[in-house]
């Protein structure tokens, strides 16, 4: 059980520091973080993680990475439902504890704030269409498989795959966030939504669905385009 626990643990982290990072101080008067910092906060909850668990449950912390590596190759299928499971558990419990230390400050509103939920159309930080969500979401979590198989390969250099692994998320973040605030992750997606509820909940499928078919397109393309 215990790269179960290894999984929720390293989600929970992710979803505390990258979305803590964007709840609590992307804004803050004049020495936020901002759209930098948040990319760089969510490169490093992978990359700390990685050399923390990656030798017990390989940290994933992302449904879509562990269906990606599955269609790669690299992950048996028996083991998809107990590590999303973990994933999303560890996501809620992360969500949970940032809105806990979130609802200390007088006047939040989660659902104003929209409590670094992922969204489309109105929803998105940049007014983007759900077309563009989509597409966004599919392309960036394609690339992301495709980087953690490569750095992952064992004909890779040895000892650096953490680091192209979190700096790989931390530029998908820089790229995307002004789209969808950035998801490709089921599991980073679900562990805030639950405490928005309302559109955060209705708009939720579209972090489901198109994370997992740009994780299944990256990995094909690895495994049969690049890898041979």
């Amino acid at each position: 059980m215990n790269k179960y626990f290894a999984e929720a643990f390293g989600t929970f982290w992710l979803v505390l520091g990258g979305c803590g990072s964007a709840v609590l101080a992307a804004g803050f008067p004049d020495v936020g973080i901002g759209l930098l910092g948040v990319s760089l906060a969510f490169g490093l909850t992978v990359l700390t993680m990685a050399f923390a668990i990656g030798h017990i449950s390989g940290c994933h912390l992302n449904p879509a990475v562990s269906i990606g590596l599955w269609v790669g190759g690299r992950f048996e299928a028996k083991e998809l439902i107990p590590y999303i499971a973990s994933q999303v558990l560890g996501g809620i419990i992360g969500g949970g504890i940032l809105y806990m230390i979130a609802s200390g400050q007088v006047g939040f509103d989660a659902d104003a704030s929209g409590f670094a939920s992922n969204g489309y159309a109105e929803h998105s930080p940049g007014r983007y269409s759900m077309l563009a969500a989509l597409i966004t979401e599919v392309v960036m979590t394609a690339m992301f498989l495709i980087v953690i198989m490569g750095a992952t390969d064992e004909r890779a250099p040895q000892g650096f795959a953490p680091i192209a692994i979190g700096l790989c998320l931390t530029l998908i973040h820089l790229i995307s966030i002004p789209v969808t605030n950035t998801s490709v992750n089921p599991a980073r997606s679900t562990g805030v939504a639950l405490y928005v509820g309302d559109w955060a909940m209705s708009q939720l499928w579209l972090f489901w669905v198109a994370p997992i078919i740009g994780a299944a397109i990256g990995a094909w393309i690895y495994r049969s385009l690049l890898a041979k």
